[in-house]
């Protein structure tokens, strides 16, 4: 057995059953072991961005890593950026990095770099085989220190002799950890909890503020119980890793994008307690704009940040306020009145939302559409919503193949600003090959228009011709339909409500992905 095998097969013992590839030469050991150790889904993609990306919404759906194989230290900076986003996400992921042969590395050849550099920022975990039997236990040591959700990320660089070289007569194999497990999360103090219940009662008008694992399952219940138990309100972070929706779901309202729209709902508030959330700001600074998205008279306070237990912090409050057994639920919103006419985002948004899926899997990159995608589906069927962590675009698309794949027997639908849609659409060509259940929505705008907004914002004045030229992608336009076509997706183009509903309800009966372009 070579050191590539030993490292496959200790993936695989760890729990890793996803490998989104992406390989080279340096890497060809490692395919040829998922090829000769059944277990392992190898599924190719065609940009290291995408793989990363499709292994932090994997890891969102599964709650365990996937495993990531990438091309030297060029192709992980390629995937850099989702991983950043993951990174953000507290997702955990296993990257394998392929590397030039150790005794190679001091000839300075092409693709020689220094991977630690460009890993180091965007992972938790760091180490690199020296030898074949380094490979299997550092690979057990990656999957355990990924963990669970909330999780970490760990790379794995493999110099190529490390993976062709034999293991020696002595080897042992590692123990391997058992997935999911979440890792090691800090205890509360019991002080911190009674000083949160103490701090609530007292308040007028107090705001719990949720995010990672306060959004879903035991959390969110255990938040409509304190929710249930005082007049309070339940808000969630801008941007969240996943977050339970719909009728018959605790309701929870998102936290606008805009700081001034933040403030507005905030008003009146004078306390915010964070549960598994971090204190708002602005996503960047404005001139003569507050930074810190809190009311001035509002105090903060702590129960769990986002690596915590923040369900046995929530646990221990409802218990220390004596929260009914049972949570308030949102109730099923009533029909909406078909859209007619000019289709824009909040029309287009609200078609989405009234013919939404029982138990489907929302994606939103939407951008400017984003605040109506979240508005108009408050009360449709339970659902799932992804949102774009670390700010980076580009992670709409990709998240929703991970998606996809954790959860093959559920509809993902991909809300997609076309700018975004850009810089991951080697994602389509995934989807079509793995016959992924992805419904990708795409806005086109033809610009980037969330920009043009922020041009005003940041206060640099009115924009030139050359200025306006560098927010626009009109010209030439992108015809999302013929791209799709030629990566095998089923397309259509829309201009108007009614065509848009229509075409949407018959793509969620057709099974495989498919691509509407909404032009608004």
């Amino acid at each position: 057995m070579n050191g590539a095998q030993a490292l496959i097969k200790t993936l695989l013992e760890g729990g890793i059953e996803v490998c989104f590839a992406n390989p080279g030469t340096s890497e060809m050991q490692l395919v040829q072991a998922i090829d000769q150790i059944p277990g392992i889904r190898p599924i190719l993609v065609l940009f290291e961005g995408v793989a990363t990306g499709a292994a932090d919404g994997y890891a969102r759906m599964a709650r365990q890593p996937a495993c990531t194989l990438l091309h030297c230290g060029p192709g992980l900076a390629n995937g850099v950026a989702n991983l950043h986003n993951a990174h953000k996400a507290l997702s955990p992921i296993v990257n394998v990095v392929g590397d030039h042969a150790t005794y190679h590395r001091r000839y300075d050849a092409p693709l020689t770099s220094d991977i630690e550099a460009i890993a180091r920022p965007v992972s938790d975990w760091l180490h690199s085989a020296a030898t074949a039997a380094d490979l299997p236990r550092l690979g057990a040591e990656a999957v355990a220190a990924a963990g669970g959700v909330p999780g970490k990320i760990a790379t794995l660089l493999v110099p190529a002799d490390s993976a062709w070289n034999e293991l020696p007569a002595d080897y042992l194999p590692p123990l391997a950890p058992t997935l999911p497990t979440p890792n090691a999360l800090p205890t509360l103090p019991s002080m911190q909890v009674d000083r949160a219940a103490k701090a609530l009662r007292q308040a007028h008008q107090p705001v719990l503020l949720l995010g990672g694992e306060g959004l879903l399952g035991e959390g969110a219940t255990l938040a409509g119980r304190i929710a249930a138990a005082l007049p309070l309100r339940l808000l969630a972070e801008t941007f969240n890793r996943r977050l339970e929706r719909g009728a018959g779901r605790v309701p929870i309202t998102i936290l606008p994008y805009f700081g001034e729209d933040a403030l507005a709902v905030l008003a009146g508030a004078d306390l915010m307690v964070l549960a598994g959330a971090k204190r708002p700001v602005g996503f960047f600074a404005y001139p003569n704009k507050p930074s810190v998205l809190v009311p001035a008279a509002c105090q903060v306070l702590t129960l769990a940040g986002p690596a915590d237990d923040v369900v046995a912090a929530l646990s221990a409050l409802a218990d220390a306020l004596h929260a009914p057994a049972q949570p308030r639920l949102l109730q099923t919103a009533a029909d909406l009145v078909p859209a007619t006419g000019v289709l824009d985002g909040r029309v287009a948004t609200s078609v989405i939302a009234r013919c939404l899926p029982e138990g489907a899997i929302i994606v939103d990159e939407a951008i400017t559409c984003s605040r109506f995608a979240q508005l108009a589906s408050v009360g449709a069927p339970a659902h799932d919503w992804l949102q774009l962590m670390g700010g980076s675009i580009g992670n709409g698309l990709p998240l929703a193949v991970g998606a996809a794949v954790a959860c093959p027997q559920r509809r993902v639908i991909c809300l997609e600003g076309d700018g975004s849609a850009m810089y991951t659409l080697q994602s389509l060509w995934t989807m079509a090959r793995e016959k992924l259940d992805v419904i990708n929505v795409i806005f086109a705008n033809r610009s980037y228009a969330i920009l043009n907004i922020e041009f005003e914002r940041v206060g640099v004045g009115t924009p030139g011709a050359r200025a306006l030229s560098m927010l626009d992608i009109g010209n030439p336009a992108l015809r999302w339909t013929d791209i799709a076509r030629g990566m095998g997706i089923h397309s259509e183009r829309v201009e108007s409500a009614e065509a848009f509903e229509a075409v949407f309800r018959s793509l969620l009966k057709i099974p495989g992905p498919a691509l509407v372009e909404v032009l608004i």
